[in-house]
């Protein structure tokens, strides 16, 4: 079934396609125009600014809490009776080092907010938090997308792969452009989104 969506689509391969290359030029928005500086970093607030600017365009529901429960595979995400509740508790989790930053992001992407655009959002969140609290953020070129995966698959029960991973893949390079827009690329490759390159939009 395709979500529904602003644009009326009714494609689920179009929706996709269009769905890339409208929030990519939104992502590369953000940067450029310093508006990602502003964001309220390591709350669901900031987090819920980063999914609207990139998603309101296409979804009605772009920057809301899900009204519905999702899953993955055998893993429920938190049930929407708690999610405020859980969304509440991550705020008010600490982001002073590094593991505490990679435990709130973890945390984040079980509790899954919205209904579409998770990774996408919250990858961009991680990383302001790291740029923030330890002026680092991840090449994310460095991440290998099936061990990213099954590490935060396993980030459930346990943290540490997700955490080694992640830091071998740490650069200073905060506020390199380049190093954005090309980690853009593989945050969306992750979720299967291939067709534009964010630098050509």
């Amino acid at each position: 079934m395709v979500l529904e969506n602003k644009l009326n689509i009714s494609s689920q391969v179009e929706l996709s396609i269009t769905e890339e290359r409208l929030s990519k030029q939104k992502a590369k928005q953000l940067f450029e125009s310093g508006e990602i500086e502003t964001i309220a970093v390591g709350t669901f607030a900031g987090l819920a600014f980063i999914h609207a600017y990139l998603f309101s365009e296409i979804y009605a529901f772009a920057g809301n809490i899900r009204e519905v429960n999702l899953a993955k595979g055998n893993f429920r995400f938190a049930p929407i009776m708690y999610l405020k509740q859980a969304l509440d508790h991550i705020d008010k989790m600490p982001q002073g080092n590094f593991d505490e930053i990679i435990e709130k992001y973890v945390e984040m992407n079980i509790a899954h907010p919205f209904r579409e655009g998770n990774g996408r959002a919250t990858r961009l969140w991680l990383d302001l938090m790291l740029k923030k609290e330890l002026k680092l953020v991840i090449d994310w070129n460095l991440v290998d997308k099936e061990a990213y995966l099954s590490a935060m698959e396993r980030s459930v029960v346990n943290t540490v792969e997700i955490k080694t991973l992640l830091k071998s893949a740490l650069t200073p390079q905060i506020n390199d452009r380049t190093l954005f827009m090309k980690g853009l690329d593989v945050s969306y490759y992750y979720e299967g989104y291939t067709h534009f390159k964010t630098e050509d939009l």
